[in-house]
């Protein structure tokens, strides 16, 4: 980027840089003393003394001069063609990691209080450590020369963290959900977020994002990607009776499905007992139906079967 200068970048993101990178222990103390075309040169951020396009997006008060679409929307979805409010962050990459973390959790997303005697807990219906590390994948390896901001739809039970992107040469989604190394479609980006404290560099994103869901017991996120698109689905853990009632279920599909959550599975007989006076055909009916909405997977032939639940998206 010949035409931008050093002096142009933002000074405040700098200090904020150096500050992170100090807390994790992955910046030493001694960079707080160098100049910034140091530190520029440190992060591989200069070129045959020119500035390169990541550090534009990381440092500059307004990469969008530079690299259009380079900015993240948010939109709270009553269904997909009722918006019920939006927004956009801008600013630099760094700065739009922060704003949209803190705009998500402080009106997207709901709170849940309780009180550990005197002290109020806050429970978020996602795990910010989850949120967080989905958010900094969209943005270290998100195709910038695609010209399409990153997208967050958050509905009523689940948040799409959409991005423009490719996986690596011969990679597969399900190569993401296994043990794997670190390729990050933008090296620079990503060592700045390293250096920062943001993100590991051992490709552990997907593993984080599914231990944390598991902590907070809902269901592991849903990955794609299918040509350019790259999408991220958390949902809520909708196995609980106020929501599946809304879903349409009766009162003993509710029982069953209740009972699966706690137990692991549920079998016909099973399902009997927990719902007295029924006949064998008309449990084996009301398991089929969970199947067909896709609450519950069958385990086994139809004599020794056993019922798991499936994760609804």
């Amino acid at each position: 980027m010949p035409s931008v200068q050093i002096s142009e970048l933002k000074q405040e993101t700098f200090e904020f840089f150096k500050k992170k990178g100090i807390e994790a222990k992955r910046l030493d103390e001694k960079c707080l003393k160098e100049s910034t075309e140091q530190l520029l040169n440190n992060l591989n951020l200069i070129e045959n003394g020119y500035l390169k396009r990541a550090a534009l997006l990381l440092f500059h008060p307004d990469p969008e001069k530079f690299v259009t679409g380079a900015y993240i929307k948010i939109g709270f979805f009553r269904t997909e063609s009722d918006l019920l409010f939006q927004d956009t962050i801008h600013g630099n990459l760094l700065e739009q990691v922060e704003k949209t973390i803190e705009l998500l959790y402080t009106k997207y997303i709901r709170a849940m209080i309780s009180y550990e005697g005197i002290s109020r807990v806050e429970t978020y219906e996602y795990p910010v450590a989850a949120l967080r590390e989905a958010l900094l994948n969209a943005v270290a390896h998100k195709d910038y020369a695609g010209c399409t901001p990153i997208q967050i739809k958050v509905y009523a039970d689940r948040i799409r963290i959409w991005n423009e992107g490719q996986l690596p040469e011969n990679w597969t989604v399900d190569k993401l959900l296994h043990e794997h190394s670190s390729r990050p479609y933008n090296p620079d980006i990503a060592n700045a977020f390293f250096r920062s404290g943001y993100v590991e560099s051992w490709g552990r994103g997907i593993e984080i994002m599914t231990e944390q869901c598991s902590m907070a017991k809902l269901p592991p996120p849903i990955i794609t990607n299918e040509g350019s698109d790259f999408l991220i689905v958390f949902r809520k853990d909708i196995y609980n009776k106020e929501d599946l009632s809304k879903l349409g279920l009766s009162e003993r599909q509710i029982k069953a499905v209740l009972y699966v959550k706690e137990k692991g599975k549920i079998t016909n007989s099973e399902y009997q007992k927990i719902n007295t006076g029924i006949t064998d055909r008309t449990a084996l009916r009301d398991l089929e139906v969970l199947i067909e909405k896709g609450f519950l997977q069958r385990i086994g032939d139809k004599k020794a079967a056993y019922y798991e639940l499936i994760n609804v998206g």
